[in-house]
């Protein structure tokens, strides 16, 4: 419908204001860098970036545009997404969903493992029609509960941030990926999950990528409720070295630990001594956060090996970094039947954001990368060029049929693989409960049985028996709470089954916001800004409205000359657990 007089006006109101907002400070992400543009005076750093900015202006001569996915041939989608007859989101589940038993009777509460992966796609995975093999986590999800519409950040401490407190990350102040500069991290005062299952008697553990803080002690996860934590604080290590940033990033408990291996397999290693040596007294909550796939691309010769050398090199690396993630939970949930803790205990599986891949990045930029490449070849001479590179060119996830990836506030950036297995509570189907990262804490705390623990102020809602029978307990009404994301290009809100897109000013972005029904069109393909401006202008005073933290993060003119590069460079920093304050 054409817009009236009001509503037009209304919106052009609100776009600007989100646009004024936009332009004074322009998130420029790409995987675990921010560009400031400030009102600061102009610096050499800045100055760099406005000719490497020009180059991008100018790159669609330097070469053809990238394709959307070029590292693999889309295959047919052996499970396609099947939007629901209406637009309203359906809250009910198929009857062989429902649970065997109630949660409401156990006389215990759980074990609960939470498994995080870092980077995966949304068809990197078996039951999402992937080439890649996948048993484990095809496992969780055929046996247990499929999440079809599970909602996380872009990237990847906004995303932890959310699933430790329950609250928006930009409450926190956290909007982007926690750079190795970064002086704090998640608030301290904020109390987070392994506080709350500790309150009614849990063992907190935790095994893998932290990525809430690093510089500082307090910060780390051992003063954050973790009664033991093994693993690397930073945001990305390579998978041999275990470095990051020219410091070795690998630590037990605040003490660095040197010792060979693939990081994925350590990490699977420690948590079955953990699952082993446990205090039997109490149930355990054990949170196994892989590093894998993120970039480097590095993975066993063997494992990579069993992948034809007709997949783009890029990609059967990447597949052989999830069938390694797949085999170390695989070794998790035989653990847990070994120790007679399988009937016992909650598995939910999900990634952080979506999977990295060029197609989330401007074409000028992906062209403007192999225009720099053909002239220097890899790596690129300059450190901070070659950083930018890899994270551009290096990703080989594949988000089919969503539309772009890690970073982006499109559904292939925040719409993520989720399954939730409870053996005796929960029976094999799928739920298109609309669930988020930050609903993750205060369904924990139902599943454990203890609702009352779940505080007020919260922006994340409980959706445990949501999940399992179809029915509201959020208090929300017909509809869930609001969902604010914010990355690569902008900023979007889903007030579901509606979401709105506002992308950054230019040259990064096109201002103009976009309003998709991401039930009925979840590719994002028809933009219905012009049809409902009324709205539009709705959905943009809720941006506006939302509380903001100060932000936690270090300013262009410091991370550019000391780029948070990860993985296969020389150590010639102290490690990071020694640096820590």
């Amino acid at each position: 419908m054409n817009p009236n007089g009001r509503d037009a006006q209304a919106s052009a109101k609100a776009a600007e204001a989100i646009r004024v907002g936009l332009a004074i400070r322009v998130g420029f992400r790409i995987g675990e860098i921010e560009s400031e543009v400030t009102r600061e005076p102009l610096t050499l750093a800045a100055g760099f970036w406005l000719l490497v900015g020009a180059a991008i202006l100018a790159s669609p001569m330097l070469g053809p545009p990238v394709l959307a996915s070029p590292v693999l041939a889309s295959p047919v989608l052996a499970s396609p997404i099947s939007p629901p007859a209406t637009s309203a989101p359906s809250t009910s589940l198929p009857s062989t969903s429902a649970p065997s038993t109630s949660p409401a009777s156990t006389s215990a509460p759980p074990n609960v493992v939470l498994i995080m992966a870092d980077d995966l796609g949304w068809r990197d995975v078996g039951f999402r029609g992937s080439e890649i093999r996948t048993p484990q986590i095809d496992r969780i999800a055929t046996q247990g509960i499929r999440l079809e519409r599970f909602y996380v950040q872009p990237i990847c401490s906004p995303t932890r941030a959310a699933v430790m407190t329950g609250k928006s990350p930009a409450r926190l102040g956290i909007v982007q990926p926690i750079s190795k500069l970064d002086p704090t991290g998640l608030p301290l005062d904020e109390k987070i999950l392994p506080q709350y299952l500790a309150a009614v008697g849990y063992q907190a553990l935790m095994v893998g990528k932290w990525h809430l803080g690093h510089r500082q002690r307090r910060y780390f996860p051992q003063a954050r409720g973790f009664e033991h934590f093994y693993g690397h604080v930073t945001g990305g290590i390579g998978y041999w070295d275990h470095n990051h940033g020219g410091g070795h990033d690998w630590q037990r408990n605040g003490v660095t630990v040197r010792e060979s291996g693939y990081a994925t397999r350590l990490i699977a290693d420690e948590a079955l001594r953990l699952l082993e040596t446990r205090d039997k007294a109490r149930p355990t909550f054990l949170f196994a956060s892989f590093n894998a796939p993120h970039l480097p691309n590095e993975a066993p010769e063997a494992t990579i090996a069993a992948y034809p050398e007709s997949l783009d090199a890029r990609r059967r690396i990447h597949a052989g970094m999830v069938a390694e993630l797949d085999t170390a939970i695989g070794r998790i949930l035989a653990k847990l039947e070994a120790e007679g803790m399988g009937d016992d205990t909650l598995v939910w599986f999900f990634s952080d954001n979506g999977g990295l891949n060029p197609s989330a990045n401007p074409e000028g930029l992906v062209s403007a990368m192999n225009f720099l490449v053909s002239i220097f070849g890899e790596p690129l001479p300059v450190e901070a060029l070659e950083f930018l590179r890899t994270n551009v060119q290096d990703g080989a996830s594949d988000n089919a049929p969503l539309r772009e990836g890690k970073g982006s506030v499109y559904e292939g950036g925040i719409r993520v693989p989720s399954a939730l297995w409870w053996p005796g509570h929960t029976r094999p189907g799928t739920s298109s409960v609309f669930v988020t990262a930050q609903d993750v804490l205060p369904t924990l705390l139902q599943a454990a049985g203890v609702s009352e623990m779940i505080p007020s102020g919260l922006d994340g809602v409980g959706r445990w028996r949501e999940i399992l029978e179809g029915e509201n307990t959020a208090g929300q009404g017909a509809r869930p709470p609001d969902f604010r994301v914010q990355g690569l290009g902008g900023v979007a809100l889903i007030r579901s089954p509606w979401k709105l897109v506002v992308p950054s000013p230019p040259p990064f972005g096109d201002p103009k916001p976009e309003l998709y029904e991401i039930y009925q069109d979840p590719e994002e393909k028809r933009d219905r800004a012009a049809e409902q401006p009324g709205r539009v202008a709705e959905l943009l005073a809720v941006l506006e409205a939302w509380p903001l933290g100060p932000e936690i993060h270090a300013p262009l003119t410091q991370i550019f000359f000391d780029p948070d590069a990860f993985g296969g460079g020389e150590e010639d920093r102290e490690p990071w657990a020694e640096a820590a304050e």
